[in-house]
C-alpha cells in the first residue's frame, strides 16, 4: 500500500520512532483492508463506535499524571513529604507535553500502541468512507483499492 500517513505537523509522532510508527501503521491498514475485504455496514458502525471510545494519548497521558499527583501528595502525607517528588514529576511531564506536544512519557505510551487523535480519527474516516459516507471512494479496483483509497481521502 502506498505511503498514506504524513502527518508531519504531529509532535508525537515526529518524536516517536520510526519503527513504532510503521507498527501503529499497519495495525491502521490491516483494520481498513479486513474492513473492505469482509465487513458490512453493521460490522463498520460497530467498530467505528469501539473507535469514538479509543484513548488518545493525550488523554491517558492527562489521565495517568493526574493519578501519580494525586498519589504522590495522598502519601506525602502519610510519609513526611518525599513522595511528593512523585507528584512533581507527574506534574512536570505533564507541563512538558502541553508545552511541545510530547514528553518522556510519550515514548512509553507510544511502544504501548497508544495513538495520537490524528492517528484516530484518520482510521475512523478511511472506515467511514468504505461504509460509504462520502462520495470520493471509487467503486471499482477491488477491495484493498478502496482500501488504500479510503485511507488517502482519510488524509486530505
Amino acid at each position: 500500500m502506498e505511503t498514506w500517513n504524513q502527518t508531519s505537523s504531529d509532535a508525537v509522532r515526529s518524536h516517536t520512532p520510526l519503527v513504532v510508527n510503521r507498527r501503529i501503521d499497519e495495525h491502521v491498514e490491516a483494520c481498513v483492508r479486513h474492513m473492505a475485504q469482509h465487513a458490512d455496514r453493521a460490522e463498520m458502525s460497530r467498530y467505528l463506535d469501539r473507535l469514538e471510545k479509543e484513548w488518545d494519548i493525550s488523554r491517558a497521558l492527562s489521565v495517568g499524571a493526574a493519578a501519580a499527583v494525586a498519589l504522590g501528595l495522598l502519601l506525602g502525607r502519610k510519609d513526611g513529604g518525599s513522595w511528593r517528588v512523585l507528584s512533581a514529576v507527574a506534574a512536570g511531564t505533564l507541563f512538558q507535553h502541553g508545552l511541545f506536544g510530547f514528553g518522556p512519557m510519550s515514548g512509553v505510551l507510544r511502544l504501548m500502541g497508544v495513538r495520537t487523535r490524528r492517528e484516530i480519527d484518520l482510521e475512523k474516516f478511511a472506515i467511514k468512507a468504505l461504509r460509504g459516507d462520502f462520495e470520493r471512494i471509487p467503486n471499482d479496483g477491488g477491495p484493498l483499492a478502496k482500501a488504500n483509497a479510503a485511507l488517502v481521502a482519510a488524509q486530505s
